[in-house]
């Protein structure tokens, strides 16, 4: 299992609308086959950072995910609700 830990900086005017763009996305997370869990962080020190931990089976099932058609209408727009380029890892969980 591996976890994918995203920061995600919104606009300061846009960070309604990118709270409710992420949690769509991870509607649509859920549904995917490979699918483990989500949690989304808000950060205390900076309102504008939106991060999310998400679990997949494996690195190829995610990358599926990345590639779906899924993905890309849970994500239309979302760049122009970003300050900055979104960071992401990988990560391997432990058991």
């Amino acid at each position: 299992m591996i976890g994918v830990l995203t920061h995600h900086w919104a606009k300061p005017d846009k960070i309604d609308a990118a709270r409710k763009l992420l949690d769509g996305n991870g509607l649509a997370q859920s549904k995917a086959p490979g699918f483990g869990s989500r949690q989304t962080l808000y950060s205390l020190g900076d309102p504008t950072q939106i991060t999310t931990l998400v679990t997949w089976d494996s690195n190829e099932i995610y990358d599926a995910w990345r590639a779906s058609p899924e993905r890309a209408a849970a994500m239309a727009g979302a760049g122009e609700l970003w300050s900055k380029a979104p960071e992401s890892e990988r990560f391997q969980v432990a058991d």
